[in-house]
């Protein structure tokens, strides 16, 4: 069953570029300066939300960051809205002992939402942040909000967390199918085979009910609603649990569209309040259709291919709108 589901996924969305593990690993990005980093980019990001900066806000993100932080400009800008700031609270860092580029550490921290002098409760954050190579900057690679508390991950003597091969044969699933698992139950619901491997939640059969749901709701109109969780150019991380499990981050978009049958003309579609000021034309009007993505950034517990009943557990998610046509 486990290998027809892995074929199944494999088939169904292709895996995200990884960020590989390497055999002879060091200490190439030590703790401090993993700290210089974050820190760095706490300072700059907020100088940019204060300024409504999208030029300075875009050159220290990247991947899935980036294309939700150009969303966000985008659609305050057009509401007149201020841009939220951040009040992070102690960060915890995971810095793998890695020997190569790819450099990347991962951060775990609560975050509030600062609007106008009020604070929205804390959530549990992580962020990514990475190097291509030496003569590129560090930028924040991605941030997802932990639904539940994050596992223990493993260290090495020296502190330092460790990376994983997206082949690691020692988990349930090979990490660079864990996203496009994860994408056939959200596209099928529980009668995709997949949902052999992969735990009830928000992000999974959760995602799959809410996206039925509206197309139910739709085709009362006499429109059909077609959604789709695909994979996505960005870069995918893996850290080893205490367990020997593994913590998976990747991004993934999600594509929907709400069209007349036959894409015949009729009379204009709504376009998502989301959506609105992310139209490619501020003009176009869905005399036919109506089509959006949305970015999103996943964490995943992969458990140990030896835990008994043990699933895919998606336990973290960040999306936003990205682009929206109406033709």
């Amino acid at each position: 069953m486990l290998a027809a589901v892995t074929l199944l996924a494999v088939q169904g969305c292709a895996p995200a570029t990884a960020a590989y593990a390497v055999t002879d690993a060091s200490h190439s990005v030590s703790l401090a300066a993993a700290e210089k980093v974050y820190g760095s980019y706490v300072v700059a990001s907020d100088a940019a939300a204060a300024a409504g900066n999208k030029t300075q806000a875009l050159s220290i993100v990247t991947a899935a960051q980036w294309a939700q932080v150009k969303a966000q400009y985008t659609a305050l800008a057009s509401a007149g809205t201020p841009v939220p700031r951040y009040k992070y609270g102690k960060p915890e860092f995971y810095v793998p002992a890695l020997a190569s580029y790819p450099q990347w550490f991962m951060v775990a921290v609560p975050r509030r939402t600062d609007t106008g002098g009020r604070l929205s409760p804390a959530v549990s954050t992580l962020m990514v942040f990475a190097r291509a190579q030496e003569s590129l900057p560090w930028t924040l690679s991605g941030t997802t909000v932990l639904g539940q508390p994050l596992p223990a991950i493993a260290r090495d003597s020296d502190g330092y967390a460790i990376d994983l091969a997206t082949t690691d044969p020692t988990l349930l699933l090979r990490p660079d199918v864990v996203g496009a698992t994860q994408a056939a139950v959200v596209d099928e619901g529980p009668a995709s085979p997949a949902a052999a491997v992969v735990s009830d939640g928000p992000q999974t059969t959760g995602l799959y009910r809410a996206q039925a749901a509206q197309g139910a709701a739709e085709q009362t109109r006499g429109l059909q609603y077609q959604w789709l969780l695909e994979g996505a150019p960005f870069p995918q991380f893996e850290l080893r649990l205490a367990d020997g499990g593994a913590l998976v981050l990747y991004g993934m978009y999600l594509s929907t569209s709400n069209q007349h049958p036959n894409l015949a003309a009729g009379s204009p579609i709504p376009v998502p309040a989301a959506m609105t000021p992310l139209l490619v034309g501020p003009t176009e009007v869905g005399y036919h259709a109506v089509d959006s993505n949305w970015t999103y950034e996943f964490a995943a517990i992969d458990p140990p291919a030896t835990a008994q009943s043990a699933k895919l557990q998606v336990i973290a998610a960040q999306g936003a709108p990205y682009y929206g046509l109406a033709y």
